[in-house]
């Protein structure tokens, strides 16, 4: 097919099962020639290790996977692309009877998921897809793909939110974020994981999410002087002054934000703040603060922005900054020091031709990269309103009382779980062989309730450095027959 540069990000559409690795598709074709499409499965999304070295993730996507799936169709464009294709020798790589299979394909698997903005742990399955092996396999990438970023992204805010203690934080992202959908996606799952506005104007219109902001450095230095500047912005939006002050010199750009504060006030409005972008932001919030008290402006916030992320958030906390609201970007946006979140999506069972399911396990020489069997359910423990354990069991059977756990790397870890714990199964059914059955939340709900989850979760597992082992794992029964999986292919 030949290169073709008019088509552009803006008529791009991602709601395509295109949205693929070419191997999803190449898997397709041999369970289609084989006789194995239809043949029913069993796989589960999840990952291995925390992000950040953190002691907790936050789960997000589910809304956009939704959405995806509720799309999940080959047109006509998607079929003649696929046709195109060629093989090692020229020749087109899928069979015209394969294609017109995924012409007339509708999905129809059942897919069970944790809710979004839930806390999740290593190796918990966050989403169960069971239906045709065919179609579980042609979605892998795209789950995958939203669950990564959103689930990271949504983490990240969650730690940067708990290191400002209650203050506002924003989201302001949008130009160092990984193109406009990554944008758009960073800004949902940020604020799921708590932050309480964007600066991205697309995300507001398209999810509802408040947004805020006010003026550029450009804006300063586009007049004769910063005090010129500031009133005349004071003129034009006099219902949406926060100043930034460092163009100049900082400590004169707050007396300035104060003086033109009081021109403001005899219009019958209020300076809302000024804005720290540079410079030992603990010391000047300080010094600014001073001058905005006795200058008969104690409401006023003081933001603070320039590549904050948790850890420096909670060093300015410890340094007794005057900082009220934090704008964080780059940071929360990307990642920061961790690019990706490694979730994976492996096969766990597959009917037989007598109707059973026959349990698989990918085997490695990492214990961590040994994936666990069959049709699995997390039963979440909670005590005294705090959880104290989760354990990943078999969901074809009742989950044993009393529940023991394995730890998922160390099978000399266990744990019991308490007999007067509560527990409550974390996947929920979503899709019902193709039908969607589900409500998802509002993104405030789903804000709110991650707010929850957060506090029943003890502070020793949401400290920044070394957070206290959540006691996470596989439940024993399940377990050893995994154990006894293990060692029946070792001998094969």
């Amino acid at each position: 097919m030949a290169f073709d540069d008019s088509y552009h990000l803006t008529n791009m559409n991602h709601k395509t099962p295109l949205l693929t690795d070419l191997y999803q598709l190449t898997m397709a074709a041999g369970y289609w020639k084989t006789g194995k499409a239809e043949q029913e499965s069993v796989f589960h999304l999840f990952f291995r290790k925390l992000p950040f070295s953190g002691g907790y993730a936050i789960a997000a996507g589910l809304g956009d996977i939704i959405e995806w799936l509720k799309e999940f169709r080959f047109s006509p464009d998607d079929i003649a692309f696929l046709a195109t294709l060629t093989g090692n020798d020229g020749k087109a790589l899928f069979d015209e009877g394969f294609l017109d299979y995924l012409a007339k394909l509708e999905w129809t698997c059942s897919v069970d998921a944790i809710p979004e903005g839930s806390v999740v742990f290593p190796h918990e399955p966050l989403l169960r897809i069971q239906g045709p092996l065919l179609q579980c396999q042609l979605v892998e990438t795209a789950l995958l793909n939203i669950v990564n970023f959103q689930t990271l992204i949504a983490t990240k805010s969650a730690r940067v939110c708990d290191a400002a203690q209650g203050d506002d934080v924003l989201e302001f992202g949008l130009r160092r974020a990984q193109g406009p959908n990554g944008a758009v996606m960073a800004s949902r799952a940020a604020f799921i994981g708590g932050c309480a506005a964007t600066s991205n104007v697309l995300a507001g219109k398209e999810l509802g999410i408040p947004v805020r902001g006010t003026h550029a450095h450009s804006w300063i230095m586009s007049f004769d002087t910063e005090g010129e500047a500031f009133d005349a912005y004071a003129d034009v939006m006099p219902n949406n002054c926060i100043f930034i002050v460092d163009t100049y010199d900082t400590l004169d750009g707050v007396r300035n934000a104060v003086k033109t504060g009081r021109r403001l006030r005899d219009r019958g409005y209020e300076v809302a703040g000024i804005r720290l972008d540079s410079g030992d932001l603990g010391w000047l919030s300080i010094e600014a603060r001073k001058i905005l008290d006795e200058g008969g402006f104690p409401d006023a916030k003081i933001v603070a922005s320039n590549d904050l992320d948790e850890h420096l958030i909670k060093s300015l906390k410890q340094q007794g900054a005057k900082i009220t609201v934090w704008g964080v970007g780059t940071q929360l946006v990307t990642g920061g020091d961790q690019p990706a979140l490694g979730g994976v999506y492996k096969l766990a069972a597959i009917r037989d031709e007598e109707g059973a399911w026959e349990p698989k396990v990918k085997l490695s020489e990492q214990a961590i990269k040994v994936s666990n069997p069959g049709l699995q359910q997390v039963r979440r423990f909670r005590l005294e309103g705090k959880f104290c354990g989760d354990a990943i069991y078999d969901a074809e059977h009742p989950c044993p009382e009393p529940t023991e756990i394995v730890h998922p790397t160390d099978p000399l870890r266990t744990k019991i779980m308490p007999a007067e714990a509560t527990a409550t199964d974390l996947l929920v059914p979503v899709f019902n062989k193709g039908n969607l059955i589900y409500k998802p939340p509002t993104l405030p709900e789903t804000q709110s309730y991650c707010r929850s989850q957060l506090a029943a979760i003890d502070t020793s597992t949401k400290r920044l450095d070394h957070p206290h082992e959540y006691p996470a794992g596989v439940e024993l029964s399940l377990h050893r027959k995994k154990l006894e999986l293990i060692q029946t292919l070792r001998e094969k």
